[in-house]
């Protein structure tokens, strides 16, 4: 059987794939196993029209097994990971498809640290989910209640104003809150470090979150920066725990540069605990370049911010992240927030006073290219002669001086082919005869 949680929870088309019943059976589950009848379980969701149905379905199937719920409404994931963690919870439930189009939705489950769950009890948890018609409930008197909880998204907005006190600026900034879940919050934050803030894409309306718009779109935000005269900006994706910067020169300046700039700032500082930076196969190598001159050191992890988290701890590294601008900064929050990375790149620029196409020079980027590939059989391969061989050619014509990564998807279905070399006219080439062949074997 197709497993249901993939590198980032449940995932699919939300009413096809990802119904209400199965939103009412993890409801029961994380009920079963992470809550417990009396404890409380916290859910929010982003700005989708089907986050109401869905966000309903958990928490009827969390009542069902007496815990109370407590719903946070339209928050970003980052604050139900904070407000999980200071709060009276056992677990917390996100509703959301974070990046992917509108149509899509997703089901993110947090422990009472608000962090993702760990292998073995996220599968303990699908396990429950395959047989939730089996767990008994109690009769109306047992029952959990639902309480209105989204007057608690203003302790989350306390905290991050906290850190965004602690620099001042008065920057040009424009952010692209993606018609998603950080609308309501991510201006007022912001504009805590004295930046003249302009908020655009901020008008949700239930199907336009990331159209068009975004962190995986972020040109939008770059002719924005340019026809405005910005001194920078920061996309966000819809459920704001990724940033991808825009600099004053209207060029983006992607997740693996942001995190460099931070690492390279705290290194010099003597901040970085250890001299660590973890970070997925995906990073580019130009960032483990730029670290090992300074004398810093990049550990690479699979790809998900969960195995980044679980790396972090076991390193005790202070932070980590994804080329997609997911970025952890342990010592700011408990997960990656899209908020707290705009924050900490405002606050290099205000001590160093150097504009951000300044800061992300000092780690220049190997030509990469990514492809996704939709496919029967992403599991198998390798199992396939023809594709496994072209893979090993095209590796040896890299002659050591990049890298290539296949590995099938864990939200869909679908291959994933990364590219990395010297030379961007070969790394197209490679990445594009690669795609090609897939598609033509694994279907």
């Amino acid at each position: 059987m197709k497993r249901l949680f993939g590198t980032d929870g449940i995932r699919g088309i939300a009413n096809v794939d990802l119904h209400p019943k199965l939103a009412f059976d993890l409801g029961r589950a994380t009920a079963a196993r992470l809550v417990g009848a009396g404890g409380r379980l916290l859910i929010g969701q982003d700005t989708r029209r089907s986050g109401d149905m869905l966000a309903a379905s958990v928490a009827a199937g969390a009542m069902s097994l007496g815990v109370d719920v407590h719903r946070l409404g339209v928050c970003p994931t980052p604050a139900l990971a904070h407000l999980t963690a200071s709060g009276p919870f056992k677990a917390g439930v996100m509703v959301s498809a974070s990046h992917n189009p509108a149509r899509d939705n997703g089901l993110k489950v947090v422990d009472e640290r608000g962090m993702k769950l760990d292998d073995v009890v996220e599968d303990e948890v699908e396990g429950l989910v395959l047989r939730a018609d089996e767990l008994s409930g109690p009769e109306n008197d047992g029952l959990g209640w639902e309480v209105d909880a989204h007057g608690l998204i203003e302790e989350y907005v306390e905290h991050r104003l906290g850190l965004a006190r602690l620099f001042h600026t008065d920057l040009h900034v424009v952010i692209d809150a993606a018609n998603g879940s950080a609308c309501n919050v991510v201006g007022r934050i912001v504009e805590g470090t004295g930046a003249h803030v302009d908020v655009r894409f901020c008008e949700p309306d239930g199907a336009n979150i990331n159209f068009e718009c975004g962190a995986t779109a972020p040109q939008a935000l770059a002719r924005i920066v340019g026809t405005t005269h910005a001194d920078l900006g920061f996309a966000l994706d819809g459920d704001a725990d990724r940033c991808v910067a825009v600099d004053e020169r209207g060029e983006v300046v992607d997740g693996d540069q942001l995190i460099g700039i931070i690492a390279l700032d705290r290194l010099k500082r003597d901040a970085l605990p250890q001299g660590i930076v973890v970070a997925s196969v995906l990073s580019n190598g130009g960032l483990e370049k730029a670290l090992t001159a300074v004398g810093g050191r990049l550990a690479r992890t699979p790809v998900g911010d969960k195995y980044i988290v679980d790396g972090m701890m076991v390193m005790d590294a202070g932070l980590g992240g994804e080329k997609s601008g997911h970025v952890i900064i342990r010592d700011r929050a408990n997960a990656g927030d899209g908020i707290v990375t705009a924050l900490e790149i405002l606050g290099i620029i205000a001590h160093t006073g150097k504009p951000l196409s300044e800061l992300a020079s000092q780690i220049p980027l190997f030509p990469q290219q990514q492809r996704t590939i939709h496919v029967r059989h992403k599991d198998q391969w390798e199992a396939d002669p023809t594709f496994a061989l072209a893979v090993e050619e095209a590796r040896r014509s890299l002659a050591g001086g990049g890298r290539i990564l296949v590995r099938p998807s864990g939200t869909e279905p679908a291959l994933r082919i990364m590219v990395e070399g010297e030379e961007a006219a070969s790394v197209t080439a490679l990445a594009d005869s690669l795609s090609a062949l897939a598609a033509e074997r694994l279907n």
